[in-house]
């Protein structure tokens, strides 16, 4: 089996230094590119208008000047020699539960794996500002990442699908188990804005990312987290609101 293992957090990060031990357990092909800095936010974004850096780090480990969506592609078109049968991105430090999916990096890398038809997989790790008793902010995914892996490895994936896994902010002990979940949604906007000035008294503006208060519905992703599980979410990549197809269609036929 080959891996292609990225993120959006940076080639440095230690997520992907844990993701990459893990998938090195399952496989002895195992590749790696991913952004040279921290591209969190990111989305499923390219870059159009500089030109990518690609860099070797060490054998089979690269990263480029870019997002991760351009990291997955450089790493299948470019430096590859053959395609992967698995894309893992993460292990992202911090969660992308509900809402977040959108703006995320991470889930977006592996968006990008499953448009080329590759069975793909986010993975998260929920940070607090509490950290678990053991002090390792990524004991969770360090002992379930694999438990989640190895049963998907021979599930069939349903074509431009992915899964986003997110792991809770516990000790590996205290994780009560894994669920399939949907996606939630929060309560209100995530993103404050912040004025300030720079030493040449310019105007600049900073995205916050405040405590954010939600409800958490039944059976989502901020539940599951939220009651110490697991979560893992089935993502498509078809967009569309299928119910508003046909009223839609009749406001503009005639």
């Amino acid at each position: 089996m080959r891996v292609l293992v990225t993120n959006d957090d940076g080639i440095h990060a230690p997520g992907i230094e844990l993701l990459e031990q893990i998938a090195r357990e399952l496989s002895d092909d195992v590749w790696v590119c991913a952004p040279s800095d921290n591209q969190t936010g990111a989305g499923h974004s390219l870059t159009l208008s500089l030109p990518v850096r690609l860099r070797k780090h060490g054998e089979r480990r690269f990263s480029v000047t870019g997002t991760p969506t351009d990291a997955v592609s450089i790493g299948l078109k470019q430096i590859m020699d053959g395609p992967p049968d698995l894309v893992l991105s993460g292990i992202n430090a911090g969660a992308n539960l509900g809402d977040d999916i959108t703006y995320s990096g991470t889930v977006s890398a592996a968006m990008e794996g499953a448009l080329a038809g590759i069975r793909s997989i986010a993975l998260s790790q929920v940070m607090t500002q509490e950290r678990p008793p053991s002090g390792d902010r990524f004991n969770a995914a360090r002992h379930w990442a694999r438990r989640v892996i190895e049963p998907l490895l021979d599930t069939p994936f349903e074509p431009r699908t992915l899964l986003s896994v997110n792991f809770p902010s516990l000790d590996a002990s205290e994780v009560r188990g894994m669920r399939v979940v949907r996606q939630g949604f929060h309560d209100y906007a995530r993103a404050s804005v912040v004025e300030g000035r720079d030493p040449r008294g310019q105007r600049y503006y900073w995205f916050g990312l405040d405590a954010i208060e939600h409800t958490p519905d039944h059976g989502t992703d901020l539940e599951a987290i939220a009651e110490g599980f697991v979560s893992v979410t089935p993502l498509q990549l078809d967009l569309t609101h299928h119910a508003s197809v046909a009223a839609l269609a009749d406001r503009f036929a005639g």
